[in-house]
């Protein structure tokens, strides 16, 4: 599976953006699906992640109700909405899939996941 993450750019304090996760291969739909970031500085964090039926998802408590993950296996993406966005929400932002054989089970730890998009850059001014 190979992941292209895209949608990342520059906004102000408050707006929004979409980042889109698109995977090759036809396995994407049988895998769970995680959205990771990573602030200057920082180590890497959970975002948010979504099951393989795309009936459960997590979200880390910092982007809960602000920040919606949803997949669309026929097209073989995934979707980040991030909204209300702030300074705070600045870093690069990785998708990451791995195959799994539980249809409901969301995974929260990076190293859950197998493979990994490269990433797209957010950036949110103050």
């Amino acid at each position: 599976v190979q992941l292209q993450a895209s949608g990342g750019g520059l906004v102000q304090t408050g707006g929004l953006l979409r980042l889109s996760c698109v995977a090759s291969g036809r396995t994407f739909s049988k895998c769970a699906v995680g959205w990771f970031r990573q602030a200057p500085g920082k180590e890497r964090e959970f975002v948010a992640a979504i099951s393989k039926s795309g009936g459960r998802t997590h979200y880390a408590e910092s982007v809960k109700d602000r920040f919606t993950i949803s997949r669309d296996n026929a097209k073989n993406t995934v979707a980040l909405q991030m909204n209300n966005l702030g300074p705070e929400d600045t870093a690069a932002y990785y998708c990451a899939a791995v195959p799994i054989s539980n249809w409901n089970l969301v995974l929260l730890f990076g190293h859950q996941y197998d493979y990994w998009g490269q990433g797209t850059l957010v950036t949110v001014s103050s």
